[in-house]
């Protein structure tokens, strides 16, 4: 467990941790070179708009009726290069909304924390907060008839309207005892959300959460862990919720030194992945030792007939060793970790080993063999700005075959999502979606790709006139 030192500290003298943290913030040095995430293709937008006369190039096909919407940080004042870290900005949502055929709009808001409507002269936004800030920044996604922008480890979500403004920060209707996470996965069968979830103030115990169908919280089991992992992702199968429990811990040392994101890699944290039974509890988890590594994003997980688990990540050498702005990897290649409850073992295999993240399947095959799957590709060495490849893949995970497209010189992809065509019946029948930079002339696509035609050409490209920085997650919100 943590040093009862440690735990003395941050349980009983917090006012005097972040009383010496503050001090030394206010003497961190400059970085001597423009900070990455806050300059070049991360620039922060400096307002919200509203663009209803969008170009199109190509066909918007017609049974994309809903909204695309991506989240990342946006920092609505300007930060302290010295202390700021990527993973803290304030949250920014962009979204297209497509109908018939057409673009009918493009929004971007500010999810209305305390610091953002401070910052913006507004009235606080309503609803409840969890003691441990409202910065919301990481997902955004659908569930239970209503839009819901996430982050991990302490702040509820926020409940957004069909244009993007923040209606309350909302704990599933109260629900919600604890944090929440940026990853849940909804279960295709039944239709209820898993998450694994964790707070900052707490590094002995995380907790399984499982949101209903209705939008409320039916379960909310603790785990007992060591450490305070940050647990940024998991993933289900048909009987397990599968934990992350990586040497990226919590911090005392980059906490009293002044960095606001206290987490780093601690190679004395022993990796290992844990099988929770879906309704079991912390004694029945099945826990299996894994060579040290880092994971933010699994592809997703399944069953075999011999009662192994198979489950595809994208894994981080190591992660947080150096930089104190960002994400600091060198090598990430896509895996296969075969984890055997019997044994409690894990066998990890390459599939792939160029540098890839995010990682997006056909989400109706959540938990079930599936064959394919859509990755960003990194720049190769450690990029300080972590996104500039032009390049996504799709990955055949059973013939073990690569299809690249590549946007070209200087256009630079985020994530793109997986979108099932209305009746599509073949697992990658449908099309995938992402905004795309292009840094020559500042501006962005929203790129329309099918998925059955990969290396072709998009389908639609619909222009909007700005760079919108690259953001961390995004997800298609079907009309209802």
């Amino acid at each position: 467990m943590a040093s009862a030192v440690e735990t003395a500290i941050r349980s009983f003298v917090t006012k005097g941790v972040m009383s010496i943290a503050e001090f030394n913030r206010d003497r961190l040095k400059e970085p001597s070179a423009p900070h990455p995430f806050l300059t070049g293709v991360h620039a922060p937008m400096s307002d919200e708009r509203t663009l209803t006369d969008l170009t199109v190039t190509g066909s918007i096909p017609t049974d994309l009726d809903g909204r695309y919407i991506r989240i990342g940080p946006n920092p609505a004042a300007p930060p302290d290069p010295a202390s700021y870290h990527w993973f803290l900005g304030d949250g920014m949502v962009h979204g297209v909304r497509l109908r018939d055929g057409k673009a009918e709009w493009y929004r971007n808001r500010w999810i209305k924390s305390t610091a953002v409507t401070n910052t913006l002269g507004l009235p606080l936004a309503p609803g409840a907060r969890s003691g441990l800030g409202d910065t919301i920044n990481t997902n955004v996604l659908g569930h239970a008839g209503s839009i819901w922008a996430l982050v991990e480890a302490g702040a509820y979500p926020a409940r957004l309207d069909e244009n993007l403004e923040t209606i309350a920060h909302d704990p599933f209707d109260g629900s919600l005892k604890g944090s929440f996470t940026a990853h849940p996965h909804l279960d295709p069968d039944t239709g209820e959300m898993h998450a694994i979830c964790y707070e900052g103030t707490d590094q002995n115990r995380i907790r399984h959460v499982v949101v209903g169908k209705d939008g409320r919280v039916r379960r909310e089991e603790p785990v007992q862990v060591q450490h305070g992992p940050s647990i940024h992702d998991c993933m289900i199968t048909a009987n397990y919720v599968i934990i992350l429990d990586l040497p990226v811990t919590f911090s005392m040392k980059r906490l009293l030194s002044g960095y606001k994101f206290p987490y780093a890699w601690n190679p004395a944290h022993q990796a290992r992945v844990g099988l929770l039974p879906r309704e079991g509890t912390n004694d029945d988890v099945i826990w299996c030792d894994v060579d040290p590594c880092y994971v933010f994003h699994p592809s997703n997980a399944y069953e075999t007939p011999q009662g192994k688990v198979i489950l595809d990540v994208c894994a981080h050498r190591t992660m947080f060793a150096e930089s104190t702005q960002g994400p600091d990897s060198d090598a990430c290649p896509l895996e296969r970790w075969t984890i055997d409850p019997a044994s409690k073992s894990v066998v990890r295999k390459i599939l792939d080993k160029d540098a890839q993240e995010f990682p997006r399947p056909n989400e109706r095959m959540i938990g079930k063999p599936y064959r394919y799957t859509y990755t960003l590709a990194l720049p190769e060495g450690r990029d300080p700005a972590f996104v500039s490849s032009t390049r996504i893949f799709k990955q055949d995970l059973v013939d073990r075959a690569r299809e690249v497209h590549d946007f070209g010189v200087g256009h630079i992809p985020g994530e793109f999502i997986f979108v099932p065509r209305t009746g599509g019946k073949e697992e990658d029948d449908g099309w995938l979606i992402g905004y795309v930079i292009d840094t020559a002339t500042d501006t962005t696509d929203l790129v329309i790709i099918d998925a059955r035609n990969f290396e072709g050409p998009p389908v639609a490209s619909i222009h909007i006139p700005h760079r919108i920085p690259p953001g961390f997650h995004g997800n298609w919100v079907p009309s209802v």
